[in-house]
C-alpha cells in the first residue's frame, strides 16, 4: 500500500463574510479556481494527471451549488481529464477533502489528487440551503441545539470560565498578528484578483489586533437570551442532568469570525510526485473521524485525535505542533485541558477566532498552516482537528518528510 503525502498547498486571504468584505463581489468559483491555479502554476503542474479533485463546501446552493468543484477546475483552465466531486460534512469538510485524498491514494487506486475547500460566506449565508439541521422537529427527535449554546455547554462542564475564553481570544488575536507581521503566511498565502488581474484582497481581513480582554469583557454573552428565554438550555437537561445552569461564556470576540476563503492541497504517491519532478514536504501517517453526542456536538476533537493517534501509533506527547480549529474558545480549552498538551503547541500563528473560519474551507487551510509553522519551527510532527456539526469530530497526522 502506497503512502500518500502532501506536495503542497495553498489558501486564499480570508476577507470579511458580510456585503462590505472584500471578497463580496468575487464569485466563490472564481475564489476557489484562483486557488487551484495558484497550485498548479508552481508546482508546474500537468493537471492532465489529477486523479480528481475533492472540495469542502458546506453551503452547497446559489454560487455555490453544482458541483463546484469540477467546475472550478475548469474555471482554472485544467485540463478537461482533471474531474471533481464536492463534499459536506459540515466544518471539517475542507480537512476530509483532505483525508479523502489521502485515502483514494494510499488505497492504489489513485495516484494524485487535489483536495481543498471554499466557502463565501457573504455570498451563499450559512443555513441558506435549509435541511434537518434548522428543523426544530427533528432537532427535539434527536437530540440537538444550536453550536452557540453546544460551546457554553462544554465551557460549563469543563469548568471552563468567560475569563478563560476571552484570554484565550486575545491570545488569538495577539498571535496572528505577530504571524502576519512576520509574514509566516506568506508561503501558503496567495492574493485573490480581480479579472484583469489587479489585487482585490492579498492578506487576511478579519484579525483585531490590540484586542484585549478588557475590550472582550464589554460584550454580552451571544446565546443567553437564546438559551434562557427560548427553552434550548432545557434540551441539555436530559443528557446532562448534572449542569443546573449553563454559564453562557461565548460572543463575538471569542468566537469564530464569518469570513471568505477558498484552499487547495496537493496529495500524490511519492512516486507520481517525483515522476512530476515534485518533492514531497510531509507524509499523512493518519486520519480519523467520529460521531459524538450531538447535544454536547463540539467535543469531537478528542476522540478523533485520540483515535488518530492510536493509529498512527503516537502519544499526544509526539505531536509537536497542533491546529486546533477554533469555533469556540472553550474548545481548544477543552482540548488543551483533556488531552493534557502544552498551549504554548495549540494554534502559534492564531486560530479562527482571530483569522475566521470560512467553514468549508478551514481544515485544509488549517493543515498548511500547521506544515508551514512545522517548517518554520523545524519540527516534525503536526495534528490538525475540528469539531463538527450534528456531534463529530476529526483530526488527521502529518509528519515532515
Amino acid at each position: 500500500m502506497p503512502d500518500a503525502y502532501v506536495f503542497d498547498a495553498v489558501r486564499s486571504p480570508r476577507g470579511r463574510g458580510k456585503k462590505s468584505g472584500s471578497l463580496y463581489a468575487t464569485r466563490p468559483i472564481d475564489l476557489l479556481a484562483q486557488s487551484l491555479r495558484a497550485l498548479s502554476s508552481r508546482n508546474e503542474l500537468d493537471t492532465s494527471l489529477v486523479d480528481d479533485v475533492v472540495i469542502g463546501c458546506v453551503t452547497q446552493t446559489g454560487d455555490q451549488g453544482a458541483c463546484i468543484a469540477r467546475f472550478a477546475a475548469l474555471e482554472a483552465g485544467w485540463d478537461l481529464d482533471a474531474p471533481g466531486v464536492t463534499l459536506n460534512r459540515f466544518c471539517g469538510s475542507g480537512l476530509q477533502a483532505v483525508n479523502d485524498a489521502a485515502a483514494m491514494v494510499a488505497s492504489g487506486f489513485y495516484d494524485c489528487v487535489v483536495a481543498g475547500g471554499v466557502e463565501s460566506m457573504s455570498r451563499v449565508a450559512m443555513g441558506s440551503d435549509g435541511g434537518a439541521i434548522f428543523d426544530p422537529s427533528t432537532l427535539w427527535n434527536v437530540g440537538s441545539v444550536p453550536q452557540g449554546i453546544s460551546a457554553d455547554l462544554l465551557a460549563t462542564l469543563g469548568g471552563i470560565t468567560r475569563e478563560d475564553c476571552d484570554t484565550f481570544a486575545a491570545q488569538s488575536q495577539q498571535r496572528a498578528a505577530d504571524a502576519i507581521e512576520a509574514g509566516r503566511f506568506s508561503r501558503s498565502l496567495v492574493p485573490v484578483t480581480d479579472r484583469l488581474g489587479l489585487p482585490v484582497l492579498e492578506a487576511d481581513e478579519h484579525p483585531r489586533p490590540g484586542t484585549t480582554v478588557e475590550t472582550l469583557s464589554e460584550l454580552g454573552a451571544s446565546f443567553e437570551t437564546m438559551g434562557r428565554q427560548f427553552g434550548l438550555d432545557a434540551l441539555t437537561k436530559e443528557r446532562y442532568p448534572q449542569v443546573e445552569r449553563i454559564q453562557h461564556v461565548h460572543h463575538a470576540g471569542n468566537s469564530s469570525g464569518i469570513v471568505d476563503g477558498a484552499a487547495a492541497v496537493l496529495v500524490a504517491t511519492e512516486e507520481a510526485g517525483k515522476s512530476m519532478g515534485l518533492t514531497p514536504r510531509a507524509k499523512i501517517r493518519s486520519v480519523a473521524v467520529v460521531g459524538t453526542d450531538p447535544i454536547l456536538m463540539l467535543s469531537g476533537p478528542m476522540p478523533a485525535t485520540r483515535k488518530a493517534l492510536r493509529k498512527a501509533g503516537m502519544q499526544a506527547s509526539d505531536v509537536d505542533l497542533w491546529e486546533v480549529n477554533e469555533a469556540f474558545a472553550a474548545v481548544p480549552l477543552a482540548f488543551i485541558n483533556e488531552l493534557e498538551v502544552d498551549p504554548g503547541t495549540v494554534n502559534v500563528n492564531g486560530g479562527a477566532i482571530a483569522l475566521g473560519h470560512p467553514l468549508g474551507a478551514t481544515g485544509a487551510m488549517l493543515l498548511g498552516t500547521v506544515l508551514d509553522a512545522l517548517e518554520d519551527h523545524d519540527k516534525q510532527v503536526g495534528a490538525v482537528t475540528l469539531c463538527i456539526g450534528g456531534g463529530m469530530g476529526i483530526a488527521t497526522i502529518l509528519e515532515r518528510v
